[in-house]
């Protein structure tokens, strides 16, 4: 009876220990929920969730460029070995991948890459319907240029030539003349014939498929797969400059119109969703491209009209990233387009914002703003790199006159979106503190195109018809900016 009285004494202690040392400090591994990949131009991200904070280290190698990142504490799982099949072949930065167990408690992840990258790796805390993320960043050594994008999206447009305006008319506003041919003069086509004469990158070599998995208990060795070979892409030439223009040609045609359209949310952010599924990020890039369309065939009093988008795939770009872009192409106006939802499926409405720097015009608009502001902690920013403090300094010079051209900007486009017979949440611009609309020196308006946690806006929303009008409408609003607004007569020195 002693020895059993005994025993049972020493389970109970046992039991006492595990309670007080508590669940985050009784050794055992993480498990990886999910996996995910996001290329586009400016940097491919890899998330890794799971249901603990993960551990991690890197190692960069080059020639031929290869990344190793050590992860800690796990055992290789089916998630991690669906890494290898989400590398898709037009993926900027990442060739191949291969996957498996390094050492006991260690999965090694080799990445082959492209071309030589800066990785950022960093982890985030659990956050809207996400646990805990281990994030790789893989930026080019040269960061991508918005106004070499920019040349280079003309690039593709300009073999096309001849009247290329198949857009849709802009009821109600002046039309929209041809695109120049590709011998016509052009700010942007000057500069891309200057840089024609530049030798351009190296193309990136196919994808390698990547090799059969290994066994778990076997290191994946930072050996390169068998080198493949590509064949030498053509370079599109860009077309000529004309010679000997008079001093009238050049002082009509030194002055290019750029409006910066900001898609919001994308890749780890989803932005709102819909009751039905549909997901803001979706949504508003297909309207961005639309309105892209419309002002690429159009001019303003003979000046052409060029729009860039901060984002035109589905990644992830922080708010202030979003600002600097915009304002590193010497943007005429900036114009943040989203779709939001509210706490019940009542609300419903579009509406037109610009930057506040006296607080909220509502409770509603303050709401907003906040919810928009968070899309940084849910895209996943590392902050440690971004320098908050420079950002926070950009962010505060906006001026007294940017925000009345932003009103009049608001003002033009909340007018057209009411003439194609949308519902409007409120009949006049409302002002909060979204930190996409705070350059000082653009112009900057965000659109909240319809309620998308309503079920019937979200079905308006969806729909290919709606989506023109609505492009039409903002296109509209733009050209009834300029009309009254007309642009500083200044030379853009791209």
């Amino acid at each position: 009876m002693k020895a059993r009285g005994l025993k049972r004494r020493v389970l109970l202690q046992g039991g006492s220990i595990a309670l007080m040392l508590g669940v985050h400090q009784i050794a055992r591994g993480a498990s990886i929920l999910a996996v995910r990949v996001w290329p586009a131009a400016d940097y491919t991200r890899v998330t890794i969730e799971s249901d603990a904070r993960l551990s991690s280290q890197q190692l960069v190698v080059g020639s031929p460029p290869r990344l190793a990142v050590d992860i800690e504490g796990i055992e290789l799982s089916p998630e991690l070995r669906e890494l290898v099949g989400k590398i898709k072949p037009g993926d900027p930065y990442i060739n191949g991948l291969r996957v498996g167990q390094n050492a006991p408690k260690v999965v090694r992840i080799v990445f082959d890459l492209k071309q030589a990258v800066v990785p950022q790796v960093f982890s985030l805390a659990p956050v809207a319907a996400y646990k805990h993320r281990l994030v790789l960043d893989l930026y080019p050594e040269q960061a991508v240029d918005p106004m070499e994008a920019l040349i280079a999206e003309r690039l593709r447009d300009a073999p096309r030539g001849g009247n290329n305006n198949s857009s849709p008319a802009v009821a109600g506003a002046p039309p929209a003349p041809a695109r120049p041919a590709p011998t016509a003069i052009d700010p942007l086509g000057d500069l891309m014939a200057q840089q024609s004469v530049r030798p351009g990158p190296p193309a990136p070599p196919p994808p390698v498929v990547a090799g059969s998995e290994r066994p778990a208990g076997l290191p994946v060795p930072l050996t390169p797969p068998p080198p493949a070979v590509a064949a030498t892409p053509s370079r599109p030439v860009a077309p000529p400059v004309a010679a000997g223009r008079g001093d009238a040609t050049a002082s009509r045609t030194d002055r290019i119109i750029i409006v910066a359209l900001d898609p919001g949310h994308g890749g780890e952010d989803p932005g709102a969703i819909g009751p039905n599924g549909t997901r803001e990020k979706d949504i508003v890039l297909q309207v961005a491209h639309r309105l892209r369309e419309r002002i690429n065939a159009s001019s303003v009093n003979g000046s052409p009209m060029r729009a860039f988008l901060t984002r035109d795939a589905d990644f992830f770009v922080p708010l202030g990233v979003r600002v600097q872009k915009a304002r590193r192409v010497q943007a005429d106006l900036f114009v943040s387009i989203h779709a939001d939802a509210f706490t019940t499926p009542a609300a419903r409405g579009a509406s037109v914002f610009a930057l506040s720097q006296s607080g909220a015009s509502s409770s509603a608009a303050r709401w907003l703003a906040n919810k928009e502001n968070d899309a940084d902690k849910v895209g996943g920013v590392n902050v440690g790199n971004h320098e908050a403090q420079v950002q926070r300094a950009l962010l505060d010079m906006s001026t007294t006159a940017q925000i009345n051209d932003s009103l009049k900007l608001g003002g033009a486009m909340l007018g057209e979106i009411k003439g194609i017979g949308a519902r409007l949440h409120k009949g006049q611009v409302e002002q909060a503190g979204f930190a996409v609309l705070k350059a000082p020196d653009i112009p900057s308006v965000l659109v909240e195109t319809a309620f998308i946690s309503n079920p019937e806006e979200e079905a308006n929303l969806r729909r290919v018809d709606y989506q023109e009008n609505l492009a039409d409408a903002l296109m509209r609003g733009i050209q009834r900016y300029f009309a009254q607004n007309p642009p500083l007569a200044r030379s853009r020195q791209l």
